[in-house]
């Protein structure tokens, strides 16, 4: 007799589940190369405006904030574009190429070859806009590739972990060459010489990050992995107005991201950045130091994260994590308002507090965004059960044309903030003297949006019924009604 097949527990729920290889997962999640190396460089922009075109804060500001918004519009297009494009190298590794050529030579024009060169607004506009259509066209790609992969609710949790764990790391490593290497190189001051090696580092690190994805998701660059359960027709504008009016779980997920986003994009702006470290506690390489502590215990929060989303489903997991959230950045805003923060800079009790208030909340936040990764590709396939349609690229575009349409104020809500203070004409930089104004700003921004984010987070989420229980339903469902169609 052979020996008895052990079954796995996805097989245990009765249904046989699509499994991607590890190594394809950790390919893929090297997407982070990508979106955190561009990250970090565009959360510049404005210094690049300032430097660079002439253009003054105020305009700044609203500049970034248009273009967000059309960046929004860009995605639910992408849609229609991502459902035309099959050649013999298949789709998701030319949409993924093209969009990234693209956004790397708006990059390198915007911050180094016409930088400095007496261009002003509408050069810096025009190459931004740029920038954003290649942006849309690899991240909206990239949204999708999760759901392709796998649909076994216990393994997307996984992809979830590498993906947040080298969101994490890829930052961290560009916090340490932006600021600690490159920016102390060049007079320790934003200018156009480092912000043209900044460019250059940055688009380096992107390129190898696309490389490395398109080699995981090679073998899922398929027609077959792009078949719903009915016939496929071309999308139409109507599909994305039936995908959201339709899909609850959708509604519930774009209300939570787009309420945290918001808050997160805006307390990431360099110009809120630099007054925390930089002015309100005095040390600007201290952020640097907490990523590199903070590297390691936020992995293993990550896996944790996914192993409790595994177990519980990816809704609960974030509910359970956003609470945590909560109340961590509670007790941090009480500590900065109680102690002098310039005492966080010296080695003592307020540095180890303020280090274990921050790891903690990085763990929070940790296990928030590998439960998040799930819940996306957990909507497209409930699309999928509801409609009989495989349209990962329509889901994630009216996701994101939301998602930005919203977001799309962070960098206006920061640049305004800094300028009703007094910074007009120039940004925030290290070192100076810190003001009320300055402290009361960065607290409500640091803290306070975060807060109002995960509030909206639990409201939406309350109602949400995808649970990991009705998750399993799903995909039997889905399961039975391909298996009926293959028999015909």
């Amino acid at each position: 007799m052979g020996k008895k097949k052990k079954l796995s527990q996805s097989e245990i729920d009765g249904v046989q589940y699509r499994r991607a290889k590890l190594w394809q997962i950790i390919l893929v999640a090297c997407n982070a190369l990508v979106g955190m190396s561009v990250y970090s460089l565009i959360g510049m922009a404005s210094y690049s405006a300032s430097i660079g075109y002439g253009i003054s804060t105020a305009v700044v500001g609203v500049i970034l904030t248009c273009t967000r918004i059309l960046d929004g519009v860009t995605d639910p297009i992408l849609a229609f574009v991502y459902d035309k494009v099959d050649t013999k190298f298949g789709r998701l590794r030319i949409l993924l190429i093209g969009g990234f050529v693209i956004e790397a030579i708006a990059l390198i024009a915007m911050f180094d070859l016409f930088s400095s060169k007496g261009f002003g607004i509408v050069m810096f506009t025009v190459l931004y806009i740029v920038y954003v259509i290649g942006y849309t066209i690899t991240n909206m790609t990239a949204q999708t590739l999760p759901a392709i992969m796998t649909n076994d609710p216990k393994q997307r949790p996984t992809i979830g972990v590498w993906q947040t764990a080298l969101n994490y790391m890829v930052p961290m490593v560009m916090t340490v060459v932006l600021n600690m290497v490159l920016l102390p190189k060049y007079g320790g001051v934003y200018n156009q010489d480092f912000l043209s090696a900044a460019v250059k580092f940055c688009v380096l690190v992107a390129a190898v990050g696309i490389i490395l994805v398109c080699i995981g998701v090679s073998e899922y660059d398929k027609p077959e992995y792009y078949h719903g359960i009915k016939k496929q027709e071309p999308i139409k504008l109507k599909d994305m107005v039936d995908v959201l009016k339709g899909n609850k779980p959708l509604q519930a997920y774009i209300a939570a991201q787009a309420s945290d986003k918001i808050a997160q994009q805006t307390a990431a702006q360099a110009v809120i950045t630099t007054m925390l470290y930089g002015i309100i506690i005095g040390n600007m390489s201290m952020a640097t130091m907490l990523s590199v502590i903070s590297m390691l215990p936020s992995i293993v929060f990550a896996v944790f994260g996914a192993k409790y989303a595994g177990n519980h489903g990816s809704r609960n997991a974030i509910v359970t994590w956003t609470k945590v959230s909560m109340v961590i950045a509670v007790l941090m805003l009480i500590f900065f308002i109680v102690i002098d923060p310039s005492t966080i800079a010296n080695f003592g009790v307020t540095m180890i507090l303020y280090v274990v208030f921050t790891l903690a909340l990085n763990g929070a936040k940790m296990c928030v965004t590998t439960a998040n990764a799930s819940f996306m590709a957990d909507t497209i396939d409930y699309e999928l059960d509801r409609s009989g349609r495989y349209v990962p690229a329509v889901v994630t575009g009216t996701y994101s044309l939301i998602d930005k349409l919203i977001s799309s104020f962070s960098a206006l809500i920061a640049t305004g903030a800094v300028a009703i203070i007094g910074y007009t004409s120039t940004m925030p930089q290290p070192n100076e003297p810190l003001t009320t104004p300055i402290f009361v700003v960065t607290m409500v921004i640091y803290f306070g949006f975060p807060l109002i984010g995960w509030i909206i987070t639990l409201i939406a989420m309350k109602d949400c019924k995808l649970t990991k229980e009705e998750m399993v339903e799903v995909q039997k469902r889905i399961a039975a009604k391909k298996s009926q169609i293959n028999e015909k």
